[in-house]
């Protein structure tokens, strides 16, 4: 029989490391949106290099497991010097692992703007960067809103990986005391509550931007 009563002393220690695993999902989307437009713009530079850059870059990262990675930078960086803390080699490899996949919702989003709009930019006599800022970039987030929305959320998911390298986030708390108290499918359940309600109030918030950016165009 399930015993859910044994979770109940433990819960404060759930909800605090549900705190943990919204910070490092809050922190490594940022840095992932952030590298991840760099990547785009590189990707559509008119520069060779800077594209062949930009490829490699996403040929390496979507090519290889998100839990490889992980572990370079945690375990493999202390080889050559570098010793980065749980929390940040997680949100590191994770920035990194997500901006690959954003950098394609970027390009996409960029590439949906019609020619004429960059034209009359030029035009005006806009410089790239100005263009970018004006015209481009504003209306490509809009478009990628949603897709952006998406890897927020399988950011969320994919935080689990972090207990991997001892990060004290949902998951491995919830492994500690399913394993202290022989009680795995109740922790385990409840953890998979805690998560479901995490990614319902992502999609929720989500949706109310898409909703209000959707009446701002009209």
């Amino acid at each position: 029989m399930l015993d859910f009563s044994l979770v109940t002393d433990f819960l404060p220690f759930m909800v605090k490391a549900s705190w943990v695993t919204l910070k490092l999902t809050l922190y490594s989307t940022i840095f992932g949106l952030i590298l991840g437009l760099f990547v785009a713009l590189m990707k559509i530079s008119k520069v060779k290099i800077i594209r062949l850059v930009a490829d490699f870059y996403l040929w390496i990262i979507r090519g290889t497991p998100m839990l490889v990675q992980l572990f370079l930078i945690y375990y493999g960086l202390p080889q050559v010097g570098i010793e980065l803390s749980p929390m940040v080699a997680a949100v590191i490899a994770l920035g990194i692992n997500s901006a690959a996949y954003t950098a394609e919702i970027y390009r996409g989003g960029i590439m949906s703007i019609s020619k004429g709009q960059i034209e009359a930019a030029e035009s005006l006599g806009m410089s790239y960067f100005l263009q970018m800022r004006k015209v481009i970039l504003p209306q490509a987030l809009r478009v990628s809103l949603p897709s952006l929305g998406n890897q927020a959320i399988m950011m969320l998911k994919d935080s689990s990986l972090a207990s991997l390298v001892t990060v004290s986030e949902l998951l491995m708390v919830s492994q500690r005391y399913a394993a202290s108290n022989y009680a795995f499918i109740e922790f385990y359940l409840v953890a998979a509550g805690f998560y479901l309600v995490m990614t319902t109030f992502f999609t929720f918030i989500l949706n109310r931007v898409e909703r209000r950016m959707s009446v701002s165009e009209m």
